[in-house]
């Protein structure tokens, strides 16, 4: 190969926006190096899929992805295919035998050397793998290569977890719970915002756990109040806190910072005390109720997201009547349901009492359903009222339809809303008066 010639690497990205910042960060360092990045897989010298093995679902979406993109390798230019995070970390002797498609395995603790890798992998033919302690800790001062719209961003504030549920492999694919330091996550999104990203989303397995491991004193709400000072940004959003550190602190911060969206993602996982005791869950289903109850009485209006998982070891019909009875009285603008996964090397792999997958499905449908009705009668409460909204482009189904999401929707994991009459940009952030609503998305028109 010429030096002259960059070679074009292509990277798919799957699983949760976590992962998307480490693929980001891989971008980065061979976009510094000497390769050239393409979206377009047809057209890669190089393939790498960044993985994601939390539950059997995604295991099974990350080998069918490296399936199909292994066949670059026999119609098209591709040389090397290169598969990155969760699975191999997971999985690595079982890959090497499966997949002899793959040239190499690269686990969650060596995203920093992908170039490097990629570089000792010349002239050899036998498959390479990387997969040693999951101790890699994302910096600011590591070449990020923003994947996602100019005007939204992730910043991770955080690596790993150390809540050890019952039921959860990240702590032994990701490592401990480690925050990354203030000074460098305020540089980081300043960076951002001086590039034109108006919607920060901090993210981590658990934000509510950030600083408790730095000697500083640096804590959650002291992050926020920093972030709320950057001229540019407008929005900033919190994901995936866990319920038992939502203080009240935190909860005034949310109600009086006006950057701060009203909207929270509390993964809650169940509501029945028995389930949750097996989940090895610190909140009783009453800490749970309590709190909810705060965050609506303290702020009016807030979006409450959460994530439910049916079938869980010794799940009764009266725990699934209690969880489904839950989400009816409740309301939750925003929920994800899961199927319980059963994997191996966890806990809650070897309890007694699993639930068939039947059984599992059955329930997931049923909660999904009320959800919808939930959904529904909820959105349609939102006609006439107004709602502050991101600008993202033209509807999939016409391109006569900007669509957008408000600062109660998340990127990527809650509806839309389609904007009938006005103009505005892409990036911009304008009020819609909601006229009409489906089961998940809004639409409205721009109030001048």
């Amino acid at each position: 190969m010429s030096t002259s010639t960059k070679e074009k690497v292509s990277l798919v990205s799957l699983g949760c926006p976590k992962n998307l910042v480490d693929a980001e960060v891989m971008l980065g360092y061979l976009a510094k190096d000497r390769y050239e990045v393409t979206t377009d897989e047809r057209e890669a010298d190089i393939i790498i899929v960044n993985t994601c093995s939390f539950i059997k679902e995604a295991k099974q979406e990350s080998i069918d992805t490296i399936l199909d993109l292994a066949d670059r390798k026999h119609d098209a230019r591709c040389r090397l295919l290169i598969v990155t995070g969760c699975l191999p970390q997971r999985y690595q002797e079982e890959l090497v035998k499966e997949l002899p498609e793959v040239d190499i395995f690269v686990g969650t603790g060596d995203y920093p050397r992908i170039a490097e890798i990629i570089a000792e992998k010349e002239g050899m033919t036998e498959q390479l793998r990387y997969t040693g302690d999951p101790n890699f800790l994302y910096d600011e001062d590591l070449p990020r290569l923003q994947s996602s719209p100019y005007y939204t961003a992730y910043l991770k504030i955080a690596e790993g977890c150390s809540n050890c549920c019952s039921y959860c492999v990240i702590p032994s694919l990701r490592g401990s719970f480690r925050s990354r330091p203030m000074d460098k996550l305020l540089r980081e999104a300043g960076e951002l915002v001086a590039r034109g990203v108006k919607e920060i989303n901090l993210i981590a397995q658990d934000i509510t756990g950030y600083g408790k491991d730095l000697n500083a004193g640096a804590a959650l709400e002291g992050l926020i109040k920093e972030l709320t000072a950057l001229d540019g940004l407008q929005w900033i959003r919190l994901l995936y806190a866990y319920p038992d550190g939502i203080n009240d602190a935190l909860i005034r911060l949310i109600r009086d910072e006006e950057k701060v969206c009203k909207y929270l993602d509390i993964p809650l996982q169940h509501i029945s005390d028995p389930v949750l005791k097996r989940m090895n869950r610190r909140s009783s289903e009453a800490e749970i109720r309590s709190l909810i109850a705060t965050l609506r009485d303290e702020i009016p209006g807030i979006a409450l997201r959460t994530s439910l998982i049916v079938g869980f070891p010794g799940e009764t019909d009266d725990d699934f009547k209690k969880l489904l009875h839950f989400v009816e009285e409740t309301r939750f603008d925003r929920l994800g349901v899961f199927c319980y996964s059963r994997e191996e090397g966890t806990p809650a792999a070897e309890m007694p009492d699993q639930v068939s997958e039947r059984v599992k499905r059955e329930r997931y449908k049923k909660l999904m359903r009320t959800q919808a009705r939930v959904s529904f009668k909820h959105n349609r409460t939102l006609i006439d009222t107004e709602e502050m909204v991101l600008i993202e482009g033209y509807s999939e189904e016409t391109d006569l339809l900007l669509k957008g999401r408000s600062s109660r929707q998340a990127p990527d994991i809650d509806g839309q809303v389609y904007v009938t009459s006005g103009n505005a940009k892409v990036g911009d952030i304008v009020k819609l008066r909601i006229t009409d609503s489906s089961d998940y998305d809004l639409i409205g028109e721009i109030v001048t």
